[in-house]
């Protein structure tokens, strides 16, 4: 009973998720994935952090993928430039099971998963405030 129900909440959860809160889920599935796959390099499981790393690759391909140039060109040209480049690093990670390409992606997407981390929310929080504005 308790699965069905957790079931049904997922269901109804993807149906409802805005985009900014899709993004910050990508985000957050990106990061864990490439933690996990420095935790597993570290501890020699190769197999399993190649697994993780695909699924990281797969994740920043898809943000890549979403881009509107039709909105923003400038800016989806330099998210694009910094995507390219975490899959490079992440393909020289998973070939060579080396860490360091692994931090280098972090350290490049940290600073704009904390942005949308803020951005998200104000934006949700300024589209219900117009929305009750007009009712």
């Amino acid at each position: 009973m308790l699965e069905s129900a957790a079931a049904r909440y997922t269901q109804v959860r993807d149906v409802t998720v805005t985009p900014g809160e899709l993004l910050l889920a990508l985000y957050d599935g990106l990061f864990a994935f490439l933690n996990g796959a420095r935790m597993c390099m570290d501890n020699k499981q190769l197999p399993r952090a190649r697994e993780l790393l695909s699924k990281a690759y797969a994740v920043v391909s898809e943000l890549m993928i979403a881009l509107d140039h039709s909105v923003a060109p400038e800016l989806c040209a330099q998210l694009e430039g910094l995507y390219d480049f975490c899959l490079d690093r992440i393909r020289n990670a998973s070939r060579k099971a080396e860490t360091a390409p692994i931090e280098e992606v972090v350290r490049v997407l940290s600073p704009l998963r904390e942005a949308w981390r803020i951005a998200v929310p104000k934006a949700i929080s300024e589209l219900h405030a117009a929305a009750a504005q007009r009712k």
